[in-house]
């Protein structure tokens, strides 16, 4: 297998250390700290450990407290909030030296039927139309700047497919589109699919906040961080078949700045929708 995607898998598997306490390790993308996405989908599988078969996620709410340290483990802490017939609740918080860098809320449900509506995928042309992230390195990755290394780094179990400017509809002005799947075929776990799309599901959405100001990501001058992450499960999935990142900026204020996605197969079936809101710092030259 892939080894940047084997290593990925590997780090969703949690160690357990007893009932409702877990370890992960950490991949280091060359940021300095760990990626947000990875402590969101390690944090879910810990979780679901202690849910047991018959419920699935359908909504995780997260705080990123502090910037967290690759080089040393991160211990989960599980509460069994509640368990009732229907739905289960579970409080996640995630610690390094003994103290928190993140928690969440997660909500746990049994599969029902019931209504069913969702909004229209976008019009786009197929993943096979666009260029692979990947091509961008052939040549000379050092050339590139730090953040856009890093970004590759940190893509690099995925195929990625940014959609170009030229072919988002004109009504769509304040998004962008992402086609992203695994490298390769991975193991049949539900369980590592959900965790993996958390992994997926940070990346690029603070970032699409700047698109109505026409600042790019790698400003000097510019502080970014993730604050909060909330997601919702919808349908069934797998994360090594083509989905689209629907990204859509919401609002920036007081130097923060709210993303919305909504995560599509690519039979136009809405599987996940996702909101971040995160710090958009200026930081003034000399200051």
């Amino acid at each position: 297998m892939h080894e940047p995607l084997n290593e990925l898998i590997s780090l969703m598997f949690v160690k357990q250390l007893d009932s409702r306490t877990f370890e992960g390790s950490s991949r280091d993308i060359g940021t300095g700290r760990v990626y947000g996405g990875q402590v969101l989908g390690q944090a879910l599988k810990a979780a679901q450990l202690t849910v047991g078969e018959g419920k699935t996620v359908h909504s995780m709410h997260a705080y990123f407290m502090r910037e967290g340290n690759h080089n040393i483990p991160i211990t989960y802490h599980v509460d069994i909030t509640r368990d009732g017939r229907s739905f289960s609740t579970r409080h996640v918080v995630a610690f390094q030296q003994n103290r928190p860098i993140f928690i969440t809320d997660m909500s746990f449900q049994i599969t029902e039927t019931g209504l069913e509506y969702q909004p229209v995928m976008p019009i786009l042309k197929e993943p096979e139309s666009y260029k692979s992230l990947k091509d961008y390195d052939i040549s000379g990755i050092n050339k590139l700047s730090d953040k856009l290394q890093k970004l590759i780094k940190l893509s690099s179990p995925f195929e990625i497919k940014p959609v170009p400017p030229a072919d988002i509809p004109p009504d769509s002005s304040k998004q962008k589109f992402v086609w992203i799947k695994t490298r390769q075929k991975i193991i049949d776990d539900a369980d590592i699919h959900r965790a993996i799309l958390a992994y997926i599901s940070d990346y690029g959405l603070v970032t699409t906040t700047l698109i109505p100001h026409a600042i790019d990501f790698e400003t000097p001058t510019l502080q970014m961080a993730s604050i909060d992450h909330g997601m919702w499960f919808h349908r069934p999935f797998r994360v090594d078949n083509w989905l689209l990142y629907a990204y859509e900026a919401l609002s920036t204020s007081n130097a923060r700045g709210l993303g919305y996605g909504s995560i599509y197969d690519v039979h136009g079936n809405l599987i996940a929708t996702t909101m971040q809101e995160g710090l958009i710092r200026q930081i003034k030259k000399g200051g």
